[in-house]
């Protein structure tokens, strides 16, 4: 594989997932392909990353975007807002209570990708091309990308993550099981009175989460899970229609509401990939697998695919094997079950249980709950857990493997 065309590894797919990748396995010395075209509009949500992901992003050189851009987040605040008889107890996580100085930080997903493809302009084994793949097409000794340009690069692995409609996955062979909710999320920046004090707010409501973390200037990224048409009439009230109801469900957490960023509707799903990995191509992100936003999982558990990947790739070239061979996608596949099917079930149940209107549903949840504020143990593993699986640990997740930018 000498011609300019020819890759060691293609990424497709131009988010926060797919671009961590990329530069995960430059960072081995391979020659990568970053392929993707730009999206149509700025991106205005969030992401919550915990410790983890936020060491990922220091061993990849971006330690200074959690600084200039996140907002730390020291805990997290549960509040039962279901309107229930019995109200169960407000619970908080607290970084201190784990021995961590913060939970993580809350960056804008802007933010996020700009810097990534600044730190990516400046590896000299990392191409970025800013063009849509239109075809995919696996062989026995590489994959060959058709490009909207109308060129052709080839690669020996294909890394895919553009998303749940994956082109990638569907040129792997790979089935997918997908399913929905009759929900929808309103997201949204916004300015508040009172300090949030870097704790982020899920407040337990009937129609799903309504969820507020704390971003940079005395603002909070929202948000709000609703029915569909509720979703929408909420994103196409008048500004000072929507702080009104803002206001009201935030029951005085934040004071009076100020400036209102753009706002988004999002429809809820799920899905899950049959498997990571297979005919050269393994799947990150949405591409293997899409949960709703609670607990802020999605994208932690999206850069533990790449980070995951980076590990079994360099193994294989430790051992003079061939990166995109099967069992080097198989290992992958291995690393990468129990913890997506874990975050899956366990966002999936937790949403049911908040849609169900079962008084023993009802009773389970405010039992864990109860469980959860009065037995700290139980709180403390909560915690670690909820940030990152214990039974994980990829390398590029652990302190040190790479000095931090200044």
């Amino acid at each position: 594989m000498t011609d300019a065309s020819a890759y060691d590894v293609a990424v497709v797919g131009a988010g926060p997932a797919g671009l961590a990748a990329a530069l995960s396995l430059a960072q081995q010395g391979l020659r990568v392909a970053a392929i993707g075209a730009p999206p149509p509009r700025r991106d205005t949500r969030t992401a919550a990353l915990f410790g983890g992901s936020v060491t990922l992003l220091e061993n990849l050189g971006l330690a200074a975007v959690c600084r200039t851009a996140g907002e730390p987040v020291y805990g997290i605040r549960i509040v039962d807002d279901m309107g229930a008889l019995l109200r169960a107890p407000e619970v908080t996580f607290t970084a201190s209570e784990a021995g961590l100085d913060r939970l993580g930080f809350n960056i804008p997903n802007a933010a996020l990708v700009d810097a990534m493809r600044m730190q990516a302009m400046a590896v000299p084994t990392l191409s970025l091309i800013d063009v849509a793949v239109t075809q995919v097409v696996p062989a026995a000794d590489g994959v060959a990308l058709h490009l909207a340009s109308g060129s052709v690069l080839s690669a020996r692995l294909v890394v895919g993550a553009d998303g749940r409609q994956s082109i990638c996955r569907q040129a792997a062979g790979i089935s997918a099981r997908t399913w929905g909710y009759e929900q929808s999320a309103v997201a949204c920046t916004f300015s508040h009175q009172r300090p949030h004090g870097g704790i982020s707010t899920e407040f337990h409501r009937p129609a799903g989460p309504f969820t507020v973390v704390p971003s940079p200037d005395n603002a909070s990224s929202l948000v709000w899970v609703e029915r569909p048409s509720t979703a929408e009439a909420l994103a196409a009230l008048p500004e000072p229609d929507f702080r009104a109801a803002l206001e009201e469900r935030l029951q005085g957490l934040l004071g009076s509401v100020g400036d209102i960023g753009p706002r988004a509707v999002f429809p809820l799903s799920g899905l899950s990939a049959e498997v990571a990995g297979r005919n050269r191509i393994a799947l990150v992100g949405e591409a293997v697998h899409v949960i709703p936003p609670i607990g802020a999982q999605g994208l932690n558990l999206g850069l533990r695919d790449a980070a995951c990947l980076a590990d079994c790739v360099a193994d294989a070239r430790a051992a003079g094997g061939d990166i995109g061979a099967p069992d080097v996608l198989d290992a992958y596949g291995r690393m990468r079950r129990t913890d997506i099917a874990s975050r899956i079930w366990g966002v999936d149940i937790l949403n049911r249980t908040l849609l169900s209107e079962a008084p023993p549903v009802q009773a389970l949840r405010g039992l864990g709950l109860h469980l959860l504020k009065s037995i700290g143990p139980v709180r403390r593993l909560a915690i670690r857990e909820g940030l990152a699986p214990s039974f994980l640990a990829p390398r590029l997740m652990q302190p040190g493997v790479q000095k931090a930018d200044a």
